[in-house]
């Protein structure tokens, strides 16, 4: 595998034209994912921007970095991976469907991180393929904090249904009313301005009635709930169900499981997951 070293993050402003020019432009001919990945060195943490993002998602400030936060820090080398010409699916569509985070220390506000990002794990899906993007935070040249985001790429699958795991929706230990305006607050704060999560008109084009929330805010809103009972080393694990139409009212249960937790986002009136979850002790 080559590695792309890059001297700064790569501009979103100039890769949303890009993904969006892309999508046009792929052929479905190219099948492979690319054999590199990219990287950036002596990354550090602005105070301010790692504040706003704590109030978005309802998190206590302070300098140690939510699990959730370096995934803001390695989106833009996502963004240059999955735009580039020899990415064979478009972003703009692919369905954020998993992410799994494991931190194997605290990470603080003055850490100098270096990154990197690849794509691999290419596979079939009942509805397409999915592949998985690995994202890793690395200090003194060891991996400290790992995200592993699963795409789903729709088309040419078999259509056949996916076993899924059954899970009963517990009662809700909290209920949480998220604004209509999350998708546009968030987007602002983690420069993922997908128009699905925008407006309800944009989010039409693409086959949503309404904006949707980020799969990784409610992600990052269900850990602010566990503050102070998860350990400085863990795994947290999520898989996206159905999306949240903004505005909504959510259920969020969280229990015990053994030395972890399992955790479920879901709309208690139609008794239906967004979101489940479990965290484990790394």
């Amino acid at each position: 595998m080559t590695t792309t070293k890059l001297k700064s993050a790569p501009g979103l402003a100039t890769l949303y034209p890009k993904a969006v020019l892309g999508g046009l432009r792929r052929n479905g001919k190219k099948t492979e994912l690319p054999d590199h990945d990219y990287a950036l060195d002596g990354v550090t943490v602005d105070p301010g921007h790692l504040a706003a993002y704590n109030r978005v998602c309802r998190l206590p400030a302070g300098h140690q970095l939510p699990a959730t936060y370096p995934h803001l820090l390695v989106f833009p080398l996502q963004m240059a991976l999955m735009t580039a010409g020899d990415f064979p699916f478009p972003l703009l569509g692919s369905v954020h469907v998993a992410n799994s985070i494991t931190q194997r220390t605290a990470l603080r506000l003055d850490d100098r991180l270096d990154l990197r990002v690849r794509a691999g794990n290419l596979r079939p899906h009942p509805r397409g393929r999915q592949f998985d993007v690995t994202n890793e935070a690395l200090i003194g040249g060891d991996v400290v904090w790992t995200d592993v985001s699963t795409y789903l790429s729709r088309g040419g699958g078999s259509g056949q249904k996916e076993p899924g795991e059954k899970r009963e929706l517990p009662e809700p230990t909290a209920s949480w009313h998220v604004p209509d305006d999350i998708g546009r607050r968030y987007g602002e704060v983690s420069g993922d301005r997908n128009p699905i999560h925008l407006h309800k008109l944009t989010a039409k084009m693409f086959g949503y009635p309404r904006a949707i929330a980020h799969g990784m805010w409610t992600k990052a809103r269900c850990l602010s709930a566990l503050e102070g009972r998860l350990p400085a080393a863990f795994t947290v694990d999520v898989r996206f169900k159905l999306p949240v139409l903004l505005p909504a009212k959510v259920g969020f249960a969280a229990r015990q499981d053994g030395a972890g937790w399992r955790f479920d986002l879901f709309d208690p009136r139609k008794a239906k997951p967004h979101l489940t979850g479990t965290v484990t002790p790394a």
